[in-house]
Order: structure tokens, then sequence, then C-alpha cells
């Protein structure tokens, strides 16, 4: 289990490479965008959340009562691919009525604006990260790709509720990768029991950030610290997040049987992911205090 473990986290943090803004506003080709965007046969993870993303970039529909809810849609390149998931689940576009964002870089949430102009869905986002969206990818304190501008509809403080038909969830904004970076928890029943929810946000470093005597955000390191408190605070049976590795998405479907425990309710798979990226932060900043530098 921890061999597997390691190896996940490995693949993770090999995706994050250096990377400058394209005329076309797109990822630049040093971040492996081509491989993030193959397709993935959508599916049920559990209770009334669904799987909509590509084979690397996820996206969550959660089921309710009064229509559905989107967390993220991944590169604006990857459009077709989610829009294509959701209807094959047999769901309409138009039944999306509000959508949610891991934070605010192109790989999540560039294909935004074009899904709000296809379902008339509103966009809630952390204020912080709202910035970002509203300005295409522009701003905010280390940009990593452009996208087309999001208009957001409703801004969100640290543990606000989103409520729609019977489901709840709760905003816990997890500042570092980006200002506004958020992790959003709920609740799902299956099988007659009910399970605590986390939909994980990106912990890892952008490349080129310092976490020591950072000149566009000197609170970095402590925004980060402060942010795996929050995470490992969180009650968890349940865990996904804005990649599908971090989760390891595919070996876990692999495992999935009829009549079998569900392979996404994983505790402890959790708590490794965040103490992995915990321990590459304070490896950098031990790093960068001994004058050996930061991310690459």
């Amino acid at each position: 289990m921890k061999s597997k473990t390691c190896r996940s986290l490995a693949v993770v943090l090999l995706l994050f490479l250096p990377l400058t803004s394209t005329p076309s506003g797109a990822a630049n080709l040093q971040f492996p965008v081509k491989e993030w965007n193959h397709p993935f046969k959508p599916f049920r993870l559990i209770g009334n959340i669904y799987y909509v993303g590509t084979s690397n970039l996820a996206c969550f529909l959660i089921q309710t009562k009064a229509g559905l809810i989107l967390i993220d849609t991944a590169m604006q390149e990857s459009a077709p691919i989610v829009r294509g998931n959701i209807e094959s689940l047999g769901f309409k576009l138009t039944d999306i009525k509000i959508m949610l964002a891991s934070h605010a870089h192109f790989d999540h949430v560039a294909g935004h604006a074009d899904m709000k102009k296809a379902t008339g869905a509103k966009v809630y986002a952390s204020k912080a990260d709202a910035v970002i969206m509203e300005s295409g990818g522009k701003k905010g304190f280390h940009p990593v790709g452009d996208y087309k501008p999001i208009k957001v509809d409703k801004l969100l403080n640290d543990g606000d509720v989103v409520t729609l038909g019977e489901v709840k969830l709760k905003a816990h904004l997890t500042p570092g990768h980006t200002e506004g970076n958020t992790a959003w928890t709920t609740t799902v029943e299956e099988n007659g029991k009910t399970y605590n929810v986390v939909f994980a946000p990106s912990m890892s470093i952008n490349p080129g950030v310092l976490m020591v005597n950072n000149p566009t955000w000197p609170k970095v390191a402590e925004a980060y610290g402060k942010s795996f408190q929050v995470l490992k605070s969180l009650p968890c049976d349940v865990f996904f997040g804005p990649h599908a590795p971090f989760f390891a998405m595919e070996e876990k479907v692999r495992r999935m049987k009829p009549g079998q425990p569900n392979p996404f309710i994983d505790p402890e798979g959790y708590q490794k992911f965040i103490a992995g990226y915990e321990k590459a932060y304070q490896e950098q900043i031990k790093r960068e205090q001994a004058g050996k530098g930061g991310s690459n």
C-alpha cells in the first residue's frame, strides 16, 4: 500500500513543470497537455457523485433533486470530452445549476466560460480566485496560463455553504497553490451508510515559487502551513482531487467490483496524500534556508 502511494505521489509531483503563456492562451507544451486530455469513460464514483473529467483532469458532477453541481471543467480543449461525458451519463447540460472550482488555474477552470454559456449555470468562487478567473488567469501571485475570462456570480468566504436541493457543500479555503485554493466537503450515502467526502485541492508548490522571501507573496509559506492544518482536520472517508492521480483513480476503478467495498472509501489514502505534500513543502523550505533554491 505504501509503495503504491509513493508511486502515485511521484507521478503527481512530475505533473508540474515550468510553463509560460502561449499566444492561444493554452498551456505551454512544457506541461503534458495532450497526455492530460485523453478521454476517460465517465462513471459513478460513489452515491450521487460522478466522474466526468479526462484521464488526468478531474471534473465531478453531483446530482441533486434540484439539478446538478459541477466541480471544475478542465482545459478549454477538454470541453468536448467533459460535455460528452455528462450527456453519456444521461444528464442534460442545462440541468447544471452551479459551477464550482478547486482553484483558478487553466487546467481546472479554462472550460468554465464556455460551459457557463452552454448551461446557464451560476459560477461560485472564493473571493481571491474570482479575481484570477475574471482576469482570464492573468492575475494572481503566480499566473500559470491564460484562458477566457469567467464572470463569477457569487463570491465565497471560508466556511460558506453552497446548497442545491438536499446537497450541501462547504468551502474550506486552503491558500497556497493559488490565493483562493479551495477544498470542498460534503456527505454521501451508499448502501445505507453515510460517508464524509473531501474534494481536496492542489497542494503542490508551483514551479519557481519561493517559500522563503517570496517577493509577490511574502506569507505564502505561512499560508501553506495553515492550509495543511485545515486539511488534516477535515473528517474524511472518501477523497478526490483536481488531478486523477492525486486519488489513484485509475487503480481504484480497476478494483471496483459488484458486491465489494468501494475502493474510493480511502481515509488512509487521504492522510497519506496530505502528508506527502506537506513533506515536500517542508523540504523545500529547508533547501531554501540552506541556500539550495526552491522548486524546479
